[in-house]
């Protein structure tokens, strides 16, 4: 009787609890005690033409194997400017769902305290999570990664750091590089020591795991240690002495950044994890071709910086150079080695690692991105037309299908079918209104979710 009686009472408890809404996590998960590790890599200006496998000026060995025996994201689309990017790819969203703040490099915080974001996902379906890098979405430590779901974060809060003095530009922000949102004053080279801290994280095993690397590489000041410049000995850039040292400095760069992505793969080999990691790789935006240094150090200018042909335009645009970027997924054994076609947008990864790890949350988190798993997986194929929406300070564009307008802030709006001109040479505008008119409307609608108005408690703040 007894043993009836506490039976009953555990059923009564039980029924209570879920009848006053009271659930132990906001979260509902499938049963997959198999989840994978997740190695999500993110560069900082890479350029398209800047890597092996497009043919580019530098040495990117390890990279070039993982996209030959992964998924070479052909057509990986994110924001044309960094904290954007990051935005869509931590919540899923486009940035301007957040406000004006969310659309260009900002040191102010990009999305509010409490948006689920892939860290607080990941961690509340039992995944250790870390970040090693650069942050770029709110440069104060009280709106640093662990206030986002990371258990540990390590780098710098800004938009980028001398890869010496980790320093960003002169003023209020000079000095962010932190651990878990406390100042740290160390010596090293940047690149070297963000990898070394991924390495570390990934040697603990704390399986699963989410281990986020956004290097502060390639973006300016472009410079890596000597040993990544003797690679190209004997290699001539440029007849003009400072474009060739600026060339030389952006290939040791993007040398050192595949060398630490193939120390991952070796650390993944060592600890038994590699059959058991996905391996996400991008960049943030297109590269840069020319830029000055006005970060604190010694590093110099990069007057022949980067590379994006034979697409157009370039980081800080809605051309295909500034949008659409070098990407690709990894996972023996799981992923197909195969080049995807498949238009992308990085607030994918969001909905489409959710759906992976069996993520299910009870509110609608009105993710704009798309599930690409089984598309990735070669389960199905993209049967709709892909409508992906990119707002920036100073201009608009959508593509749906094969067809992309682009809406500059002033001037007269342009048209491009990617499909047959994928380097947006011929403006269709004029010769195709109805599809203008059509794209207008679908970018209008787009345009109406967004956030025009910043959050009140960043007003008056430094950005």
């Amino acid at each position: 009787m007894r043993l009836l009686y506490n039976s009953q009472k555990s059923w009564l408890i039980m029924f209570l609890v879920l009848l006053s809404g009271v659930l132990p996590d906001a979260t509902q998960a499938d049963e997959r005690p198999d989840r994978p590790n997740i190695l999500f890599i993110v560069a900082d200006d890479l350029g398209w033409s800047d890597v092996g496998w497009h043919d580019g000026f530098a040495k990117t060995p390890n990279m070039d194997r993982l996209v030959k025996e992964g998924i070479e994201l052909d057509q990986h689309y994110v924001q044309p400017v960094c904290t954007p990017t990051r935005t869509a790819l931590m919540s899923g969203r486009y940035p301007g769902r957040f406000g004006p703040q969310a659309l260009a490099p900002s040191n102010l915080r990009a999305m509010p305290l409490g948006t689920v974001t892939m860290a607080s996902m990941l961690k509340s379906m039992g995944y250790a999570t870390y970040q090693s890098g650069k942050w770029h979405l709110g440069a104060r430590s009280e709106w640093g990664p662990t206030h986002f779901g990371f258990d540990h974060g390590y780098g710098t809060l800004t938009g980028a750091a001398d890869p010496w003095t980790h320093k960003y530009r002169p003023g209020v922000y000079e000095d962010t590089w932190q651990r878990d949102g406390k100042p740290l004053h160390e010596e090293g080279n940047a690149t070297e020591l963000i990898a070394a801290e991924a390495v570390r994280r990934i040697e603990e095993k704390q399986s699963p795991w989410f281990v986020y690397v956004p290097f502060h590489a390639v973006h300016t000041p472009v410079d890596a240690p000597e040993e990544f410049k003797q690679l190209y000995d004997g290699v001539k850039f440029h007849d003009d002495p400072g474009k060739q040292n600026s060339r030389l400095r952006m290939a040791a760069m993007v040398a050192q950044v595949d060398a630490k992505v193939g120390q991952f793969v070796e650390a993944l080999e060592r600890t038994g994890q590699r059959d058991h990691t996905l391996i996400v790789f991008t960049s943030d935006n297109g590269g840069i071709e020319s830029l000055k240094n006005a970060y604190v150090g010694d590093v110099g200018d990069s007057p022949l910086n980067s590379e994006n042909d034979p697409l157009r335009g370039q980081k800080n645009t809605l051309y295909e150079g500034g949008t659409r970027v070098c990407a690709f997924a990894n996972w023996p054994g799981k992923l197909k080695p195969q080049k995807l076609l498949t238009p992308m947008h990085v607030a994918d990864w969001m909905p489409t690692i959710a759906n992976l790890v069996g993520y299910k949350s009870q509110v609608d988190l009105q993710w704009d991105g798309v599930n690409q798993w089984p598309v990735l997986t070669g389960s199905a194929t993209d049967s709709e037309p892909r409508t992906i929406y990119i707002a920036m300070k100073g201009g608009h564009s959508l593509r749906h299908g094969d067809w992309k307008l682009i809406v500059p802030g002033k001037g007269k709006a342009q048209l491009f079918n990617i499909g047959n001109d994928p380097y947006e040479k011929s403006d269709m505008a004029d010769s195709m209104p109805d599809v203008v008119t059509d794209l207008r409307s679908r970018l209008a609608a787009e345009q109406a979710k967004d956030q025009p108005e910043m959050p009140q408690d960043l007003l008056g703040l430094p950005g």
